[in-house]
């Protein structure tokens, strides 16, 4: 049994099964009998449920390692430890260490440098302990499997790479001194898991994982003995891997069990894999092999491996098996193999039987399987006497062997799984509960095959997908009860089958096979045996040399004979659709080596001699050496100096004026793209995994990575050049070079790496850049890094995994990836690292047919090609060519050994080069050409004709294969030069790995063209072919992303890959004729006109009636001629009915050419010839003799003689008025270029392709979209919903995320991690749209405007307006200050008069404080501002954020993660809550706040020691100095913005250590606390929730005033003077954001002349500047200007002012001891304090050096507080005269603070309390103790009542109104007696309550002088419980 299994068994079961199991290999003929161990624990394992088993990934390795370490014993019985031999005394036992002591983790030892004895391998051990780690050991490589898992030695040999200790001879004990410390026996193969190999970087890595054999197939579930169950459940959950097994290995063949075929990886070179099943089932394992029903990792056509070389205790090894060195030795990749477990591969695997992309070799090859029954011999000379190789595909059942001529036979297994996974459908549905359902029976399965191959045409091949999707809508119909619930429409894209009543027996299976294939002329061959398949495959076998089955196409074997069960087996013996099969199964690789081998070899000269057998004139060369000869004495004056005579007219100049190549333009919709995906970058950004900090970005740069074709890199240069973005962006200056932009660019090729280095090194040395690498033709090489180390693999292929997914890339948090794509497919797998919420798919042009985006060109792509050949129309612009594919059908038949893509292309070689001499006068070989391709030549050819400046059509003929382009390239050179065309045409070699070359005559045409002076230019990309009459040889495997001119007139796909059925494959190639048309003409006329447009000189020499059909499809009945055929179901240019000989007939004159106009294809493209030509190309000049024929050509002429440039439609005007133009005129207008340029271009395609792309479901979807979307990736499952026409792009991703997983050579193979999210990269982002519809474009855009959001992102708009009332500045020449004095003289201060104006801009619409009789103008200051600005916002100004900005919460930088207490990966800053409690008189209670404190600030504190109760807020002494810290507490009151405001102070204070509270209510405490968690807070008593900021200043002023006592008192006891404790606070504003200081030079002449200039700095400078000015204790607030950009010297010629201060005060608590802010205030509690404090005596300094820009925030603040109904919920605005009422009536009550809705009342109408204030500057409102706002219009005078304080003079003064707002005991009668009011001027009395204002009136005798009336009250309009404001107003006596 090898090594033991490990673990205890019950004894009895053991032997038995062991008993059983020798038996059963004993008797049968198999290799492999069924593993002992999966009949032990299938049953047990049975009862894992389906969604267990679905949620199961394969490559879930540590799953798996427990599983195996389960193996040992059954359920019920506990596991044995494995008794290790005990380590020696001192040794060392760590897990990771070998026993001397020396670490083997390859973490840790990856980069050493470690010696390997030649034959040994570095290997991965893992340990149980530290399943994390991989532990390096040293294994000599023949104790080690193949790639194949095979021919590993027995034992064991190496050596510990730590204490280099070597010679273990024994696994056991090298896993002891590793210190495996195992549980259960070691076993090599459980334990070494991967080869590891160094990376580029030189690091040792993980690689691939060690092929040991077996370990594939571990199956999970039991299979009972009915086939009908399922050992492998298909994946339930599809966000899990699609494989449900697990595998322990990776492998590149797995070993398969019995019935169990392996099938060829997509990824093996020529001889890796060899096609021919030898196997067999025997009964016994038949249930083994239905277990494989549910392979749900499709695969393609594959073959069987070969097995190795027996292990001793293996019989049967198959005699004529290669030896594995014979079969193996190209295998390119052991480490990325395959890795299904499942021997069938998946159905579907390359898009059906027609098109497996990855092939295999079609030679001799051993099943692993043995079989019993007698071998069948392949006849000899099959492939000659039948002239096709038959490709045999296994069916159900028992396959025989076969033996003899293996070469001329292809076997494949894609039938088998596909029948496998059938069998599985049903177990999809069981999580659903169907439980019931039976999956679709065998008998049924073969039956439903039979119908679908009868129903399939003589030129069809079969798709696995159509018989896939047929199994499932039978399944589905037959169990639609059960299912309904869950079932989605099935398109009915497949004839009805019928479903029978009863289910077929196997008895009746023949029958009725034979009975569906009796109605189909015996294309499908029912052959019946009775014993084994071996003797249908023999009768087969004979038919074929006997001849009879010439007509059949698919020969179906059924043997029904033994125990019930089914064998079958279908042979394809159609030679068409075995040679497209056979040819699918080969890679591009292969193809393109078979291909070369049949050029070098010579064996395609055999086509060449038959072409020239056909001629009857004799061979092509010699008739064209005939010709060359003839003509060189007549051979007409070269292109150009004909059309230099022209080409002018009478003045000399060109007339054509249609040329122009479109330079960069940015068209809407590219736009929107671009605005997408800036959206989409926001939105990572703003997501709270902070994977990307825009915030901390500067400026953008970019890498663009483009396939490494030469072409396509210079039109991206190209691109980037023209867009400016270099420019823009700032990363060039002028004068760019073009070394310059070639920087920014690289093809991703073996070079690349240089250039990408140099940009991660950048985005490392530049981490405020954000970097953006764009993929651009992203589908392009996705080949793994791993397997494309391997030097069979293609050298050029893994450079993008390689380079993008490095471990740089991803962990850079600058750089994002943007992935572009026309196909996008491959990227939507099922383990994508891109999110499908990262995805960006080109909107929609046009929605229920209104255009979305005004675009003067409308697209046209694959979805308008193929609505051109459904509209009915008779133009359309897909077509193929069926005399085309008649020869080379017919060829086929001839050269069976020939690869078809040879045939093809020689055949369509000889037909251009017939066409083109045809064209020239040799009309005899107009017979050996098609219609269509002589269409092609005319066209060309007279296209530079019809163009006074010789402007031409491109012709691209795409030949993907570069030996067969090569050969066609100099084959079409060498007729051109025969035919003196070299100056009509030129022939392009188009080869991705180089430039383009274009002879020297075009170029300097193209050089006049376009205007290029400079000698040396050369055209790079085809877009600069623009006019160049050419054909475009198209070579390379693909496109690869270029880019084709508006010149091209017809796309030639004839010869592309018909084989290689994948989405992106068909796709990508008609992309190339992808194009914009001017949306001008209707879509409708762009057809009809197309002819018209197209007619030129040469068409009007020919007679055709074409024209006339075309445009009046009414007459056109009748004129058509005899060639008549219904072009409504077929586009078929040509009828298939005729040969291409037919033609012949249509030309009558010898001497001239056919001449058939561009786009010519009406209904009946014969008719094009149908006609005589009577004259010649020499009659060109004398258009005027042709158009007098027929009154409609001339109407066509006289539409087409308008100006290119006006592309209207056709319109019938009269033939008087052609004659009139002259005959350049005419010409100028019938330039090809302009007109190809106003219409897509033509397309040819293979019929195959034809078919594919035009046949649709019902839903209208075509069946190209269905195919399998990319090579390297497979179908998750056959059963799958279908796509529908219906999805969205959004809708088609997710489809193929659930639906596809990508095969081993794919480089997101790796990219699992069990479903979870995190295997996307966050950074990463996918941009897919239609080809040629301006993704480079966007991309671009997306870059400019992404960097223009970067600098907008560090910007802000900030205030800037002039200060106000500077005209009312007492204008005095005297100056307290010199310009640059740096601190004020305390006692010249003291003798600066008070400024009692405001000039703060946000006060405008404040009253204004008179502080002397002015005699001021008497119009409304309120309309010095334009009635509409009251409705536009304040004046700000955008300014970039400068060093020391402070910042909102959006901004992360890494300075300032500590700061913010922000990091992902740790829990926010732990906080504790403090109560600080202190009484204060005038609330008449006890204030209790609260602390937030985090930890990190607690130092700030003193607690009490021993309940850490908080004491006091720590403060620093007067006489401290330091540059590190800030003295003074900052406190910044806030409400609504815990997201906007202001309150990073980090870079502000330069990282200067500060204390910095946040005061903010109650309610919003956690928010706050949530968005700032390392800031201390100071939470608001409740009671203060509703209050406006006056509130929070009065707290913060009365609590720092308490915590200066508490200071003083316990610095005291430390010997500190009371006077020593510093008494400044600053109180800030949320929205201060930069502060900047001015620096006067003062070095002039005269004291007088300064000069200054305004910078940006800290705030810790201007702080610390503040704080250490001389004696700055006796200033009681000190401020600074607010910023503006038009401040003038004047304002700061005097360094300091006495006035106002706002937003930003330091405010010494000492000396305001007894100046309280009001609590109750909302607006100008900061104008009522300073002049409280002023009246005080108390100096106000504002240092005008200094400013503050505060920035424009739209949120929180005094906009928090809305004024609504308390009533209603409804939120009507309420107007402001609604705010008050009177007492006692039925006002409706506002939920609005009481002292809110006074201040908004008096600002708005307080003229109904003052009527006689209103714009009477002179005689203001005399306001006592308070400054209330009444309005821009009145004007206030400020008194203190308090004894000695300081007022202005008011002697002279008389007053409008007086308003006594809540006076107190200090305002008496006698002080108001003092001031003087006019008569009639109005009082104004607020108090608490009414009581309170009768009181204050008795008290303050004001009756005395004023009159009231009970009407004069008011209240404002609160609820009692919400205490209203009451008011009195009177009138002066």
């Amino acid at each position: 049994m090898g090594n033991s299994y490990a673990g205890q068994l019950k004894t009895t079961r053991f032997e038995e099964v062991l008993h059983n199991s020798i038996e059963a290999s004993l008797r049968s003929n198999n290799l492999v009998p069924r593993p002992v161990f999966s009949q032990l624990y299938l049953e047990a394992e049975q009862q894992l449920s389906s969604l267990e088993a679905g949620n199961r990934a394969d490559n879930d390795e540590e799953e798996e390692e427990e599983e195996e370490e389960e193996e040992g014993s059954e359920s019920n019985s506990p596991p044995v430890t494995y008794q290790m031999k005990p380590p020696p005394e001192g040794c060392c036992t760590t897990d990771g260490f070998c026993q001397a002591g020396k670490d083997l983790r390859l973490v840790s030892i990856s980069n050493e440098h470690i010696e390997v004895p030649s034959g040994f391998l570095l290997v991965g051990a893992k340990s149980p302990n530290i399943p994390d780690h991989l532990l390096v050991c040293a294994v000599d490589k023949r104790f080690l499997p193949d790639d194949h898992g095979r021919n590993a030695l027995l034992g064991f040999s190496g050596n510990c790479v730590g204490c280099g200790k070597k010679g273990f001879c024994y696994f056991t004990e090298f896993s002891n001194h590793i210190n495996l410390k195992l549980t259960t026996q070691p076993k090599k193969q459980k334990h070494l898991k991967y080869y590891l190999v160094r990376n580029a970087q030189g690091t040792l890595t993980k690689g691939s994982a060690i092929c040991w054999k077996g370990a594939e197939f571990r199956p999970r579930q039991s299979s009972s003995s009915t086939c009908s169950n399922t050992l492998f459940p298909p994946p339930e959950n599809t966000g899990s891997s699609a494989t449900v097994t697990n595998e322990a290995v990776l492998a590149a063949h797995p070993v398969v069990q019995p019935g169990m075929h392996q099938m060829a990886p997509d990824h093996l070179p020529p001889a890796a894999c060899h096609v021919v099943y030898n196997g067999k089932d025997s009964p016994q394992q038949h249930s083994a092999k239905s277990g494989l029903s549910s392979m749900t990792k499709p695969q393609v056509l594959g073959t069987l491996t070969n097995p190795g070389p027996p292990k001793k205790r293996h019989k049967g090894w198959s005699p004529e098996s290669p030896s594995s060195n014979e079969a193996w030795n190209l295998q390119p990749n052991p480490q990325m193999a395959n890795r299904n477990k499942n021997g069938g591969g998946g159905g579907g695997g390359g898009g059906g039987l027609s098109c497996l992309p990855h092939p295999t070799m079609l030679g001799p090859a051993s099943s692993p399987v043995v079989a019993s029954g007698e071998p069948v011999s392949i006849p000899e000379n099959l492939l000659k006497i039948y002239k096709a190789k038959p490709v045999i595909f296994k069916g159900h059942g028992n396959f025989p062997y076969l033996c003899g001529n293996l070469n001329d036979v292809i076997v494949s297994p894609l039938l088998y799984t596909c029948y496998r996974n059938a069998q599985s459908i049903s177990r999809a549905y069981e999580q659903y509960g169907a439980s019931t359902i039976q999956p679709i029976s065998e008998e049924m399965q073969l039956l439903l095959t039979v119908y679908y191959l009868v129903q399939l045409a003589s030129d069809q091949v079969p798709l696995i997908e159509d018989l896939e999707q047929i199994f499932m809508r039978s399944w589905r119909e037959s169990h639609l009860s059960e299912i309904r619930q869950y079932q989605q429409a099935i398109p009915q894209a497949f004839p009805q089958v019928p479903g029978p009543i009863a289910p077929v027996t196997s008895a009746q299976l023949p029958w009725l096979a034979g009975l569906a294939a009796s109605s189909c002329n015996d294309s499908v061959h029912i052959i019946e045996c009775n014993y084994s398949l071996a003797e249908g495959l023999s009768e087969m076998f004979k038919m074929l040399i006997e001849g009879k089955l010439v007509k059949t196409n698919y020969v179906v074997i059924i043997c029904s004979g033994r125990n019930r069960t089914i064998d079958s087996c279908i042979a394809v013996t159609g030679k068409y659709q075995a040679r497209i099969l056979s040819e699918s199964m080969l890679t591009p690789a292969e193809y393109q080596k078979e291909v070369n081998y049949e050029l070098v070899t010579g064996k395609a000269e055999a086509l060449g001699a038959f072409f020239g057998s056909l001629c009857p004139d004799g061979d092509t060369d010699v008739l064209l050496e005939k010709f060359y000869q003839e003509n060189r004495a007549h051979i007409s004056p070269s292109l150009s100096a004909v059309n230099k005579q022209a080409a002018l007219d009478a003045s000399g100049t060109a007339v054509c004026t249609s040329y122009h190549i479109e330079r960069h333009q940015i068209r809407p919709f590219q736009l929107a793209v671009a605005q997408k995906l800036l959206s989409h970058v926001c939105s990572i950004a703003d997501s709270s995994t902070q994977n990307l900090d825009l915030g901390s970005f500067e400026k953008v740069d970019f890498l663009i990575c483009v396939p490494p074709s030469e072409v396509t890199y210079q039109q991206t240069l190209f691109h980037l050049w023209h867009s400016g973005v270099l420019l823009e962006l700032g990363l060039e200056k002028e004068h760019l070079t073009k070394q310059k932009v070639e920087q920014y660019v690289v093809k991703v090729d073996a070079e690349a790496q240089t250039k990408f280095k140099a940009f991660l090194q950048n985005s490392i040395q530049n981490p405020h850049t954000l970097f953006v690498l764009i993929h651009d033709h992203a589908h392009w090489d996705l080949v793994s890094t791993v397997h494309s180390l391997y030097p069979q693999s293609d050298p050029a292929m893994g450079f993008v995994d390689r380079l993008l997914n490095c471990r740089e890339v991803k962990e850079a948090p600058n750089i994002v990836t943007l992935h572009v794509t026309s196909f996008p497919y491959a990227l939507q797998t099922q383990y994508t690292r891109i999110s499908p919420y990262n995805e960006i798919h080109w909107p929609s042009l046009y929605n229920n047919g209104a255009e979305l985006y005004h675009e003067n060109k409308r697209y046209y792509g694959l979805s308008e090609f193929i609505e051109s050949t459904l509209s009915g129309h008779s133009l359309p612009l897909l077509r193929y060519d069926s005399s085309f594919e008649a020869m080379v059908m017919a060829l086929g038949k001839r050269f069976p050994r020939l690869h078809s893509a040879v045939i093809r292309t020689f055949v369509l070689v000889q037909h251009y080069s017939a066409a083109m001499m045809a064209v020239c006068g040799l009309s005899q070989m107009k017979n050996y050409t098609t219609v269509e391709t002589l269409e092609i030549a005319q066209n060309l050819i007279n296209s530079s004709r019809q163009c006074p400046n010789g402007h031409g059509l491109m012709v691209v003929l795409r030949i993907p294969c570069i030996p067969l382009a090569t050969v066609a390239y100099e084959r079409l050179s060498h007729v051109r030069e025969r035919l003196a065309l070299e100056e009509h045409f030129e022939i392009i070699l188009g080869n991705p790995n180089s430039g383009i070359t274009v002879g020297k005559h075009f170029v300097e045409q193209l050089k006049i063209w376009q205007k290029i002076e400079d000698a040396e230019w050369r055209p790079q990309t085809y877009l600069e072919l623009e006019g160049l009459p050419c054909i475009l040889i198209f070579s390379g495997m693909d496109p690869q992303g270029e880019s084709l001119p508006r010149s091209l007139r017809y796309c030639d796909l004839r010869l592309i890959n018909s084989s290689c059925l994948v989405r992106t494959a068909l796709e990508q190639e008609l992309g190339l004729a992808a194009y914009f048309i001017s949306s001008e003409i209707s879509v409708e006329k762009v057809a009809p006109t197309n002819d018209v447009l197209e007619s030129d000189p040469e068409k009007l020499s020919s007679t055709d009636n074409e024209d006339e059909e075309t445009v009046i499809e009414g007459s056109a009945s009748e004129k058509r001629s005899p060639v008549k055929r219904e072009r409504s179901s077929s586009h078929d240019s040509a009828a298939s009915s005729l040969s291409s000989k037919a033609s012949s007939t249509a030309f009558c004159s010898e001497t001239s050419p056919p001449v058939v106009p561009a786009g010519e294809v009406g209904k009946s493209p014969h008719q094009v010839l149908s006609n005589s030509t009577e004259e010649s190309v020499n009659n060109m000049e004398k258009p005027q003799q042709k158009v007098e024929k027929d009154s409609k050509v001339a109407a066509k002429v006289a539409q087409t003689s308008i100006a290119s440039s006006a592309p209207s439609p056709f319109s019938s005007s009269s033939a008087s008025s052609v004659p009139t133009h002259n005959s350049f005129v005419l010409q100028a207008s019938q330039c090809s270029m302009a007109k190809a340029s106003r219409q897509p271009p033509i397309v040819y395609l293979p019929k195959l392709v034809y078919d594919i792309v035009t046949s649709a479901d019902s839903t209208g979807l075509s069946k190209s979209s269905s195919l399998l979307p990319y090579h390297s990736v497979m179908w998750a499952s056959s059963f799958r919903p279908l796509m529908s026409k219906m999805m969205t792009y959004t809708e088609q991703s997710l489809y193929y995320r659930q639906w596809t997983v990508p095969k081993p050579i794919h480089m997101d193979y790796n990219n699992r991690n069990e479903g979870r999210m995190d295997t996307f990269h966050p950074r990463r982002l996918l941009l897919s749209g239609p080809p040629q519809i301006g993704k480079t474009g966007a991309y671009l855009q997306f870059l400019s405007i992404l960097s223009r959001m970067l600098i907008r992102l560090t910007e802000v708009d900030v205030y800037d307006e002039e200060e106000i009332n500077t005209d009312l500045k007492g204008e005095s020449d005297q100056y307290y200050h010199q310009p640059g004095d740096v601190w004020p003289d305390v006692e010249t201060f003291k003798k600066m008069p008070f400024d009692y104006t405001i000039h703060d801009p946000k006060y405008e619409d404040a009253s204004l404080i008179c502080s002397r009789s002015q005699k001021l103008k008497s119009e409304d200051r309120a309309t010095a501002r334009k009635q509409e600005d009251l409705y536009m916002r304040r004046q700000t100004t955008r300014m970039r954020l400068s060093k020391y900005a402070a910042y909102n919460t959006y901004h992360h930088c890494e300075q300032c993660h500590q700061y913010m207490g922000f990091n992902p990966r740790y829990q926010l800053y732990e906080s504790t809550l403090h109560a600080f409690a202190f009484s204060y008189s005038m609330l008449g209670e006890e204030i209790q706040l609260h602390f937030i404190i985090p930890k990190s600030k607690e130092h700030h504190f003193v607690f009490s020691h021993p309940g850490r109760q908080l004491e006091s807020m720590r403060l620093p002494l007067v006489t401290d100095k330091s540059n590190d810290y800030i003295k003074s507490p900052t406190f910044t009151p806030t409400t609504g913005r815990h997201e906007h405001g202001l309150f990073n102070l980090y870079h502000a204070m330069d990282g200067a250590s500060h204390l910095h509270v946040l005061v903010v209510k109650e309610y919003e405490m956690a928010i706050y606390k949530k968005y700032w968690p390392n800031h201390i807070m100071l939470v608001l008593p409740s009671i203060f929730n509703s209050a406006g900021v006056g509130a929070a200043h009065f707290l913060i002023k009365e609590l720092s005033y308490h915590n200066l006592e508490l200071e003083r008192n316990r610095q005291e006891e430390l010997g500190i003077k009371p006077q020593d404790i510093w008494p400044f606070i600053i109180i800030s504003d949320d929205s201060c954001v930069m502060w900047n200081t001015i620096e006067v030079d003062c070095s002039g002449d005269r004291k007088s002349e300064y000069t200054w200039t305004e910078r940006n700095i800290s705030l810790k400078q201007i702080l610390q500047h503040i704080e250490s000015v001389p004696n700055v204790t006796h200033y009681a607030l000190i401020g600074m200007r607010k910023w503006s950009s038009k401040t003038s010297g004047g304002e700061i010629k005097e360094p300091f002012s006495c006035c106002h201060v706002h937003d930003f005060a330091m405010l010494n608590v000492d000396l305001t001891q007894n100046v309280q802010y009001n609590q109750n205030r909302f607006m100008c509690d900061d104008v009522d304090f300073n002049l409280r404090a002023h009246s005080a005596g108390l100096l106000i300094c504002r240092f005008n050096r200094f400013s503050v820009m505060k920035k424009q925030i739209a949120v929180g603040g005094q906009r928090s507080f809305h004024i609504k109904s308390k009533v209603s919920d409804n939120p009507v605005a309420i107007a402001p005269a609604q705010y008050i009422c009177a007492p006692d009536s039925k006002h409706t009550f506002l939920a609005a603070p009481a002292q809110l809705l006074l201040e908004k009342y008096l600002q708005y109408h307080s003229h109904r309390f003052f009527p006689l204030s209103v714009r009477n500057y002179n005689h203001p409102v005399l306001s006592v103790d308070c400054y209330l706002n009444l309005g821009p219009q009145t004007a206030i005078c400020y008194v203190s009542s308090r004894p000695h304080s300081l007022n202005v003079s008011c002697s002279d003064m008389i007053f409008s109104g007086l308003l006594l707002y809540l006076c107190d005991s200090f305002v008496v009668a006698s002080f108001l007696k003092k001031f003087n009011f006019l008569k009639g001027a109005t009082l104004c009395v607020i108090c608490q309550d009414r009581n309170s204002l009768r009181q204050t009136v008795v008290r303050l005798e004001l009756e005395d002088e004023w009159q009231f009336r009970l009407r004069d009250e008011f209240q404002t309009a609160n609820a009692k419980e919400d205490k209203p404001l009451f008011f009195l107003t009177g009138r002066h006596i």
